[in-house]
């Protein structure tokens, strides 16, 4: 969701990919579905490992959204690394509706988080 929320507000003048520390099969539909709400399309994306992505290329930036991850993010800092908890809306046990909302909270926390670190949006919305 953040990488998408990246190229949605700063197009092509920021880079940014998306990883966990487990690989996953798919995207979460959850996610792909409250990203689509606000135009980002996230089919093709696949899920991969930050340990599988760090060797390919260097980050100037690496943000961290769980207390997991932060410990193997911080010693990876190459150059800056950051820690933004934030809580994982797969987690909410809820109807349909109540997990969407959550997935939207989540949206919204990342959006501004992400404005916050890297200034005003470059790309009309």
């Amino acid at each position: 969701m953040a990488a998408g929320l990246v190229r949605l507000l700063y197009g092509e003048a920021l880079e940014a990919d998306s990883c966990g520390l487990q690989a996953g099969e798919e995207i979460d539909p959850l996610a792909a579905a409250v990203m689509a709400e606000v135009g980002v399309d996230l089919a093709s994306h696949r899920p991969r490992r930050l340990e599988d992505m760090i060797g390919e290329r260097r980050y100037d930036h690496i943000v961290a959204l769980s207390g997991e991850a932060w410990p193997q993010v911080k010693a990876l800092a190459q150059p800056m690394a950051s820690n933004w908890p934030i809580p994982d809306p797969a987690e909410r046990e809820s109807s349909r509706h109540g997990r969407l909302e959550a997935y939207r909270i989540t949206r919204q926390m990342l959006q501004v988080r992400i404005l916050e670190c890297f200034g005003p949006r470059r790309a009309a919305l």
